[in-house]
């Protein structure tokens, strides 16, 4: 799949922002909304010397809340930002190099451990801020694997998991260097973005899709 999406996408460049701390920012806002809401998001906080580790360290919650309103969920997402920038202060001297330098199990869970941070965000995060070798999966690549007969959920009537579409993309990527694998990684989930968006939405539209042969072949 990853190979026949390059194919026809060619390369992507994630994660689409000019830092490592703007990745993390982004991966925060954009749950639960589409990325030009986050782009204005974005926009609001450079326009206000926020967008830095020192900017969102000294800037107050509700002047945030009001820069990253256009993501919408501002209430909860302002304090998650907060908290991000705290443990950072706290537990790496401020440095994302510090934090990155962390094993990657370790590292998972502290941000897990974060308000507003799901695996989704947390694995976002590893890997196109802190460059660590990890999957990333979404609810495009989880219809993609339902359509595609890939898994089947682990519970009855349950919907296919999160820690299934990681570990099914982890297996498929399995060996070569960390920065390979780191690479592999950030390619596949933003190309099964862009088939996602253009073919697995909610109701499917397969006609002109690059996998529609591979899904014939899994019927």
């Amino acid at each position: 799949m990853h190979d026949v999406l390059a194919a026809v996408y060619g390369p992507q460049h994630w994660w689409p922002a000019k830092t490592a701390f703007e990745v993390i920012l982004g991966a925060y806002l954009t749950q639960n909304t589409a990325w030009k809401a986050v782009e204005r998001s974005l926009e609001n906080l450079r326009n206000a010397g926020a967008l830095s580790i020192d900017g969102l360290r000294t800037i107050s919650i509700p002047r945030l809340r009001r820069l990253i309103r256009p993501s919408g969920f501002y209430t909860r997402k302002a304090p998650a930002l907060k908290a991000f920038v705290a443990m950072l202060d706290e537990e790496f001297g401020g440095s994302l190099e510090r934090m990155a330098a962390a094993p990657t199990h370790a590292l998972r869970q502290r941000l897990s451990a974060l308000p507003g941070v799901g695996p989704e965000t947390a694995d976002a995060i590893l890997l196109y801020a802190l460059g660590h070798p990890v999957p990333v999966a979404d609810e495009y690549l989880r219809r993609i694997a339902d359509r595609h007969g890939l898994l089947e959920p682990a519970h009855a009537r349950g919907r296919i998991s999160y820690d299934q579409l990681s570990e099914l993309t982890r297996r498929a990527f399995d060996g070569g260097a960390p920065e390979e694998r780191a690479q592999l990684f950030n390619e596949f989930h933003a190309l099964t973005v862009a088939v996602g968006k253009a073919h697995c939405k909610r109701t499917a539209h397969c006609e002109g899709c690059p996998l529609a042969a591979d899904l014939k072949e899994s019927l």
